[in-house]
């Protein structure tokens, strides 16, 4: 892939190191040259200066093979202006734009245009590792129906098979984190001690759940 990034502060430096690392071609963009130092000698993308949602900074950036556009500068307006004109003018379909206002984020995420709500993200990775499991979902769909929870699984369900455990709870199992290595359950699977499990449910149906994950298992 070539991917435009608008935004060289720490966001948009490390993102762009980390899609070189994969052997991707990236392009920078960011209206201080001085930016630039952050991505370090060992960059070997195109350093282009000037505003992200100018279109012939981005044609110099190479838009027009570009697969991806990131929008992360520190200013939510350019940012949804840059993500507009790449979405919009060049016909790029994969756009992400950095927002600090919530608010927005939900207003441009209905237009097409995947937004990261940085102050929302932050306070909800806060909020995740402050309340009990469950309290709290990992991800939960734009409309709300779903979410996914990672679940300690309490000692009541240690022996028995992941399909019961779906069956009882109406959830799926996403996966299970085991020993440190990530792992798709069958229907064999038996739950262990020490499994972390990752749990699909509507949220309607999630209360349910985690009460039955609590109370533990009942027999035929």
């Amino acid at each position: 892939m070539h991917v435009v990034i608008m935004g060289c502060g720490r966001v948009g430096s490390t993102l762009a190191r980390s899609l070189e690392d994969r052997n991707h071609t990236v392009s920078v963009i960011d209206s201080e040259p001085d930016a630039f130092r952050r991505l370090g000698p060992g960059f070997n993308g195109d350093k282009v200066a000037g505003v992200g949602f100018d279109q012939e900074v981005l044609e110099k950036a190479g838009i027009r093979r570009a697969d991806a556009f990131a929008a992360v500068s520190s200013g939510d307006n350019s940012n949804i202006i840059a993500a507009r004109v790449a979405r919009e003018t060049f016909g790029i379909q994969q756009v992400v734009a950095r927002i600090y206002d919530p608010g927005r984020a939900e207003v441009y995420q209905r237009l097409g245009i995947t937004t990261v709500a940085t102050v929302k993200w932050t306070a909800d990775q806060v909020l995740r590792r402050l309340l009990p499991a469950g309290a709290e979902p990992d991800f939960r769909d734009p409309s709300g129906t779903i979410r996914v929870d990672h679940v300690p699984v309490p000692e009541v369900w240690v022996g028995h098979r992941t399909v019961h455990f779906q069956e009882q709870t109406g959830s799926r199992i996403a996966w299970i984190d085991r020993l440190g290595e990530g792992m798709l359950p069958k229907r064999e699977t038996v739950i262990q001690e020490g499994d972390l499990i990752h749990l699909v449910v509507r949220e309607e149906n999630a209360d349910h759940a985690m009460s039955v994950i609590k109370r533990g298992p009942q027999e035929d």
